[in-house]
């Protein structure tokens, strides 16, 4: 069976993106980049919806030779959308047009590589108050973008409780934060 890891890259202030601002905030340094770089982290089923395969798909024809994208091209990729038609161009790519959460459950009985999600900020939405997410990953970069930041993470999400399983600092300013989520009915302490 396998497992569901949430992944996300945000700003200090929870944005996915900023507008002028470069991939990475402009502050991705070698031992982060030789971090997403590295195989370990690309043995696994990427999951992900349509507006982050457009756009992933679209990079990935532009940058062929990026380590990092070259790597994302030659592993399994799911793809959960109602407007795109398969066959998809991006090599690796499957289409599902139905329930995200209930293909998600079908994969984790009977794929053996860990699941992780790209971007998709709705599918990780969906999927993580459907229950079936099991890793919570964001990784923090040092910057406040309350004046141009874009794609806030965490809005419309369901209250969840936290426990961190692992951290790690990048480059002496990036931070890597893992949990174990809870999606909870209630605020804690409520009887």
């Amino acid at each position: 069976m396998s497992t569901l890891m949430v992944d996300f890259i945000v700003s200090l202030d929870g944005h996915a993106a900023a507008d002028g601002w470069p991939g990475y905030w402009g502050m991705a340094g070698p031992e982060y980049l030789t971090w997403v770089a590295g195989g370990a982290e690309h043995e696994h089923t990427a999951l992900m919806g349509a507006r982050t395969y457009r756009l992933m798909s679209e990079l990935a024809s532009e940058l062929p030779d990026d380590p990092g994208i070259a790597a994302l091209t030659t592993i399994p990729k799911v793809v959960f959308s109602s407007t795109l038609e398969a066959p998809l161009s991006w090599p690796n790519s499957e289409l599902v047009d139905g329930d995200a959460a209930e293909a998600v459950r079908e994969l984790k009985r009977h794929d053996s590589r860990p699941l992780r999600t790209i971007g998709s900020l709705s599918l990780c939405r969906s999927l993580l108050t459907a229950g079936v997410v099991d890793r919570f990953r964001v990784v923090v970069f040092p910057v406040i973008t309350g004046a141009t930041g874009k794609d806030r993470v965490f809005d419309g999400y369901p209250d969840i409780a936290l426990d961190l399983v692992d951290s790690r600092t990048f480059d002496s300013r990036i931070q890597l934060l893992e949990y174990i989520p809870t999606v909870l009915e209630e605020p804690p302490g409520i009887d």
